[in-house]
């Protein structure tokens, strides 16, 4: 959906809800969805919906929002509520960004995370086919407790009524408020000044607006999106679903894109998880924040990945964590009960299990055996493991850093290697093994006599 160039938005997004219901010391728009904070997901939707200029409004005190609007959005103005009086007082907090004019101003949510830039745009269309206030609906599966569109019978909106003063007949109606709408920005200051606090809570409801364009002979207009994408978050409950709403779009997207999910409903991914062609992600996979897979990758059941980059053809897996920092090559290989973190794995490098590689380079085609640890801190700071091309480290080696291992050189089982090893060398840093013929046949024995005095 295009807009004109010459159009331009303010889009006010309201971050000030206290979010009682979270039970959270957190500000409930910086609870994440998807590992993105719910007001960040707002914020990237309207970066897609061309907005020329953004304003968030929070409440008093909440400096930890204010922060994480400059961290996503760095041209963005914050405004404070100071006090809560209502959703069309919260946007008249944004009083002076509206009254540098805008041909559109869209009013959001922080706690409603889903809605898409497709949707904005539909709103911001409204407008420009001379709509004065467009309001996003929906149709609901069970519409109680929402506040009902009321048309009449050409189908113009005139009105918005609350489950608690609609009539039954009203009540029947399942076309639904979601809260969102565009307002034109030419009488937008005219319209929010108007809107009065005759009510029970003496709040000034944004919702009053469409009666009020109506009075004034101004068109409204009704965009429908889904129930889904409209779900606003009040509690733990429903940001679950909110993140299993996220997740289902996420994992369609992925497959559509060429990757397999083998059951796609356990497989958690990130919002800027990027994968590649014909990669394959088996059962109960959860991804992180910083995830790149290549093409052909395999990951195996069972793992956890966060800020990890995976080259083509690589596997990983099953019962692996690649931690930040980590960076698989081409073919290489990572198996169960393997942990990683700020190591490069060459091309075709193995670590096949139970092994932890911190802090590492490993050179292409080197073999890591089980049991192998890097020891990369010594309680202050962290030191580098570098191991060569064709490297082979036997099973059961401590590598204390810093050390490097040189290509193609090998590292007998069961050694602690605290010293740089030559390419091409064998290295064995035991305890020589001595053998005391007899010895387990006389302490069996000295042993049983012990028993049997003691009995």
């Amino acid at each position: 959906m295009s807009l004109a160039n010459s159009r331009r938005a303010l889009a006010i997004v309201l971050a000030a809800g206290e979010g009682t219901r979270m039970k959270s010391d957190r500000p409930k728009v910086l609870h994440e969805v998807a590992g993105r904070s719910m007001l960040a997901h707002v914020l990237a939707s309207v970066a897609g919906a061309k907005a020329s200029t953004v304003a968030v409004v929070i409440g008093p005190g909440r400096d930890d929002v204010g922060a994480e609007v400059s961290r996503l959005c760095a041209g963005a103005e914050v405004f404070v509520q100071e006090q809560r009086l209502g959703t069309a007082h919260a946007v008249l907090a944004a009083r002076d960004a509206i009254a540098r004019g805008h041909d559109d101003i869209l009013v959001l949510f922080a706690d409603t995370p889903l809605v898409t830039t497709a949707t904005m745009l539909a709103l911001r269309a409204a407008l420009e086919g001379g709509a004065a206030v467009a309001v996003l609906g929906f149709e609901a599966v069970n519409p109680f407790g929402y506040g009902r569109l009321i048309r009449d019978e050409s189908g113009r909106l005139i009105a918005i009524t609350e489950e608690k003063d609609a009539s039954d007949a009203e009540r029947a109606i399942t076309l639904c408020n979601a809260g969102l709408m565009a307002i034109d920005g030419r009488r937008a200051l005219d319209l929010l000044q108007g809107i009065g606090a005759d009510n029970a809570k003496g709040e000034y409801y944004l919702t009053d607006i469409v009666a009020l364009a109506c009075e004034k002979g101004l068109e409204t207009r009704v965009v429908v999106g889904a129930e889904s994408e409209v779900l606003g978050v009040n509690d733990r409950a429903q940001l679950a679903e909110a993140e299993r709403i996220a997740q289902d779009r996420l994992r369609r997207a992925a497959m559509a894109g060429g990757v397999t999910l083998i059951a796609p409903e356990t497989v958690f991914l990130n919002v800027d998880t990027k994968l590649g062609r014909d990669v394959t992600i088996e059962p109960h996979v959860v991804i992180g924040p910083g995830v790149e897979i290549a093409d052909g990758a395999h990951i195996h059941a069972f793992s956890r990945i966060e800020g990890a980059q995976i080259g083509a053809g690589a596997h990983v897996g099953p019962f692996a964590r690649l931690r930040p920092g980590t960076n698989l090559g081409p073919g290489s290989k990572v198996g169960n009960f393997v942990e990683i973190k700020s190591t490069t794995l060459g091309a075709g490098a193995k670590v096949s299990h139970l092994t932890y590689l911190g802090d590492a380079e490993i050179g292409d085609d080197a073999n890591i055996g089980a049991g192998t640890i890097t020891c990369n801190y010594d309680g202050f700071f962290k030191y580098q493991t570098r191991i060569g091309a064709g490297a082979f480290i036997g099973s059961n080696t401590a590598l204390v850093a810093p050390v490097t291992i040189g290509a193609g050189a090998y590292v007998g089982s069961g050694s602690v290697v605290t010293k740089d090893v030559s390419a091409d060398a064998l290295a064995i840093a035991r305890g020589q093994q001595v053998e005391k013929l007899g010895w387990a046949q006389a302490f069996r024995a000295t042993q049983k006599a012990k028993k049997n005095r003691k009995a």
